[in-house]
């Protein structure tokens, strides 16, 4: 094998084109997944389209606020999950009296292909609401209706949901599961 600089010389010119080929494709790939302020396709053709470094620049910020974002996210996640526990737990060492915060309540009706949910809660208790219907839609039950009214500090909510016999049996457990929370 002869060692023919002019040989070695276009192999590094060619791996060098495929790396930038390559980053280009990838850079590309990133800058399609970025939402843009302006977008390109409204702008006139005479506004230049953003520069390599602008364009990373915007990835970059853009996922610093996703991140944000998500942290906000949980955090109202974490609050609303340890007010309800907190509130409930409180309110048993309040000398039975209760301002506004009421234990939450279920009862669940089997009639045929449908079930009947009812939840009484205080009106502080959005979360058992949302935690019902995300139980009842994962198990497979289709929510027909919902409703509430409010009578002074409580809060009747009442569900109406389609289930068919084979998820019949895979709701009722969960359900249960809910019950037994919102007791203990």
């Amino acid at each position: 094998m002869e060692n023919n600089p002019s040989s070695s010389r276009t192999d590094r010119k060619t791996a060098e084109r495929n790396r930038r080929n390559q980053m280009k494709a990838l850079y590309s790939q990133l800058n399609s997944l970025v939402p843009h302020q302006n977008s390109r396709v409204s702008n006139p053709p005479s506004e230049p389209v953003l520069s390599l470094p602008d364009q990373l620049n915007e990835a970059a910020s853009y996922i610093k606020r996703l991140q944000t974002n998500l942290e906000k996210m949980k955090e109202k996640k974490d609050s609303l999950m340890g007010v309800e526990r907190t509130n409930y737990a409180s309110m048993a060492s309040c000398n039975g009296t209760t301002t506004g915060l009421r234990p939450p309540q279920i009862e669940v009706r089997e009639m045929g292909s449908t079930l009947e949910v009812v939840l009484i809660t205080g009106l502080d208790s959005q979360f058992m609401f949302n935690e019902t219907i995300r139980v009842l839609h994962e198990e497979g039950a289709e929510i027909i209706n919902a409703s509430f009214s409010v009578v002074e500090d409580t809060v009747f909510h009442t569900i109406h949901s389609k289930v068919v016999a084979a998820a019949r049996l895979k709701i009722l457990p969960p359900v249960m599961e809910l019950q037994g929370y919102l007791r203990g």
